[in-house]
């Protein structure tokens, strides 16, 4: 209990959310690739993987819980998947 009210109390940058937006990602990965990827850094409400020509290589990856997708981003960006460098982003929907 100590532990939770001590992670409601910090303070995320105010990118930080739950949806990650990954580029860069071989053009032939499954979404059951991406859980393996994901998954490791927490519960995954859903992923979408881009499969036309204009979304090829992206994914989005939705986190139950914020403090999860931060540690994936701070993790997975720049990690090697097929020889290719992961961006992992935060999503903005101005973007």
């Amino acid at each position: 209990v100590c532990l939770l009210s001590l992670l409601r109390q910090i303070r995320l940058p105010p990118e930080v959310n739950r949806i990650l937006y990954i580029r860069n990602l071989p053009y032939k990965i499954t979404a059951e690739e991406m859980y393996d990827i994901f998954g490791k850094y927490g519960p995954i409400r859903q992923i979408r993987v881009g499969n036309t020509p204009e979304t090829r290589g992206t994914a989005y990856v939705v986190y139950e819980d914020i403090f999860d997708a931060k540690n994936a981003c701070d993790h997975l960006s720049g990690f090697n998947v097929c020889n290719r460098y992961l961006v992992v982003l935060y999503y903005n929907a101005n973007r």
